[in-house]
């Protein structure tokens, strides 16, 4: 009926790593024994839905002559999944915003924080410091983590680090340590935040509106209320 997919969760900063202990055990990578821990509590739980009962939840087979009507009531446009989605939206303003508002505004807000000449400076001053170590020239600890050397040659997470990925990222974290490149990336992203929050308070509080209606939606629902 379905494939089963296997994804690896991982908990990672905005400001890469910061766990020295992490670094030298498992460089840019990650415990393999707590992904697998991770993925396990992913799985659904109980027994497997069978066929019939995935077509009407989502609603397959019933635009071209698939049953419309199972144990006496009738499935509704585009499944069971469908109409919780409708019924959870009731009352919502614009959904479009309530999805992609603060997403949107987070990556402006992102640039800006790059962009700004004090976490500029704080990360030529950590990349000088892991060159000074012997590594490579990274314009940014998010660079250093999403450098495609440390999956060379299909790693999947179960390969060990090279050396080079462990020395790597012992040098960003200790620099990072040193130099506060995280403390001065945080203060500058919280300054750029409350600023966009000010600025633009209209939409925040749009969205927030809508996020209240479907919370009450829920609670409803839930017998909550």
């Amino acid at each position: 009926m379905s494939e089963k997919f296997t994804t690896t969760a991982v908990s990672v900063s905005p400001y890469g790593i910061l766990d020295l202990g992490q670094a030298r055990r498992w460089g840019y990578g990650f415990d393999p024994e707590r992904a697998a821990a991770w993925n396990e509590k992913a799985e659904p739980q109980g027994r497997v839905p069978t066929q019939r009962e995935y077509e009407v939840l989502h609603g397959f087979g019933t635009e071209d002559g698939g049953e419309k009507v199972v144990r006496g009531r009738e499935v509704p446009d585009g499944g069971c999944a469908a109409e919780g989605a409708r019924r959870l939206m009731e009352g919502v303003g614009d959904q479009e915003r309530l999805w992609g508002y603060v997403s949107g505004r987070t990556q402006k807000i992102d640039k800006a924080v790059t962009r700004d000449e004090r976490v500029r400076r704080a990360f030529r001053d950590w990349s000088r410091c892991v060159m000074g170590r012997g590594f490579k020239e990274y314009e940014s600890p998010v660079a250093a983590f999403r450098d495609k050397a440390w999956s060379a040659g299909g790693k999947d997470g179960d390969a060990p680090p090279t050396e080079r990925e462990l020395g790597t990222a012992v040098a960003d974290v200790e620099c990072k340590k040193k130099l506060n490149t995280a403390g001065v990336w945080w203060a500058v992203s919280e300054e750029k935040q409350r600023a966009d929050v000010r600025d633009n308070k209209a939409g925040y509080a749009a969205v927030r509106e809508d996020l209240d209606r479907v919370r009450a939606t829920v609670r409803e629902v839930l017998g909550e209320k």
